[in-house]
């Protein structure tokens, strides 16, 4: 994943101005472009990061949030067949898939943070953050399918690739 300048290239004041931004509600805003592009940064920012986190630390062993064992427990409830190997866009997307969805991320409104914000989330788990290869979910939904691929050793392969490159 290549990695750009994000909110540094804006300078001091343009980054505090774009972090107080992105804390107010989507109300305020309407359809700003500009709005739009910070959020992309900062949804970019946050993939590089997991990403480079499961090549350098064995996933199996990572604490994505205080209530990992509590989102696992209820996505792998609800979620039994899902195969979160390869997601398809369906799979987030689907008006079936999104009554199904939606009850599961509200349960965590109030208990994880920014539980419905924007994140991105690989399709195949085996392979970086392309454009072919990321789809919008939200952050719960990525932290339920991320800690599932972790536990159940999905992730294992980004990490033994970049382990055996050093």
């Amino acid at each position: 994943m290549a990695s750009g300048n994000g909110l540094a290239s804006l300078g001091p004041e343009g980054a505090s101005a774009a972090a107080h931004a992105l804390s107010l509600p989507a109300e305020a805003y309407g359809n700003d472009p500009r709005l739009e592009v910070m959020w992309a940064m900062k949804a970019h920012n946050h993939a590089e990061v997991y990403f480079n986190l499961i090549s350098s630390v064995d996933p199996k062993f990572l604490k994505l949030t205080k209530l990992d064992d509590r989102i696992y427990s209820s996505f792998r409830e609800t979620f039994k067949e899902l195969d979160i190997k390869l997601l398809k866009e369906d799979d987030l997307k689907s008006d079936k898939a999104k009554e199904t969805w939606r009850p599961f991320c509200n349960q965590f409104e109030g208990l994880v943070e920014d539980f419905n914000y924007g994140t991105l989330l690989r399709l195949d788990c085996e392979k970086d953050y392309t454009e072919d290869n990321t789809i919008f979910a939200t952050r719960v939904q990525f932290f339920a399918i991320e800690i599932a691929r972790n536990r159940e050793g999905f992730n294992d392969a980004v990490f033994q690739s970049k382990r055996s490159q050093s």
